[in-house]
């Protein structure tokens, strides 16, 4: 073998690696053996990630990555990875806010708590009949100010329409407590003089 073939073969062999049958890393061939007996010793392969862990610490490391963790909100149990997700859009004790009064409260309550508020009724300035909060955007977007009272159902009617027969009743009354009181006045002043016109003859003859 010439010289040139000599340092060929032993620049190929200082670029020679052998895989680390313990963390499957590419080692080179001259340091496995080494290399072996230290990573065997201090090293071990995590089975959540397979990442190679210092062997004290492997169990830090399950706990603070891979272990599953409550949600801090309802207590359910879960992989760490899915805890935003859970606590965003699908955890029953998150906070949610009414679409009709905008009050913050657990989503699992905000079902029967928009039943109810949208059901409210508020006045709509343009047509000025009562709509209730549920249907008040499809009203808006169809609304003309024209009051339709044949169609108008007694749910929209407006609250000082139906009271406005209250003030004509109470008119009334005091009208005809005036009356009676007027008429009670005028027969006790004709009772008064009658008797004094009775009583002055009776004067006149005793004189």
């Amino acid at each position: 073998m010439g010289r040139l073939e000599e340092i060929m073969a032993a620049t190929s062999d200082d670029h020679a690696t052998t895989v680390c049958g313990h963390c499957d890393r590419a080692i080179p061939s001259s340091n496995i053996d080494l290399h072996f007996a230290h990573c065997s010793r201090n090293l071990e392969k995590c089975k959540a990630c397979g990442d190679m862990i210092p062997k004290k610490l492997s169990e830090e490391h399950f706990l603070s990555t891979h272990a599953p963790v409550a949600c801090s909100l309802c207590s359910e149990t879960m992989d760490r990875d899915s805890l935003d997700v859970h606590r965003g859009e699908n955890c029953p004790k998150r906070i949610a806010t009414c679409e009709y009064c905008e009050f913050p409260l657990p989503a699992i309550d905000l079902l029967e708590h928009q039943e109810v508020c949208g059901n409210r009724t508020e006045l709509c300035d343009v047509c000025h009949k009562y709509i209730r909060l549920r249907e008040r955007y499809g009203h808006e977007s169809r609304c003309s100010g024209i009051v339709d009272n044949a169609a108008e159902s007694s749910g929209n009617t407006r609250p000082p329409e139906r009271g406005r027969g209250a003030p004509r009743r109470q008119q009334q009354e005091f009208s005809t407590k005036r009356l009676l009181f007027t008429i009670a006045i005028t027969g006790i002043a004709v009772l008064l003089g009658s008797l004094l016109f009775q009583r002055k003859p009776d004067h006149n003859q005793v004189h």
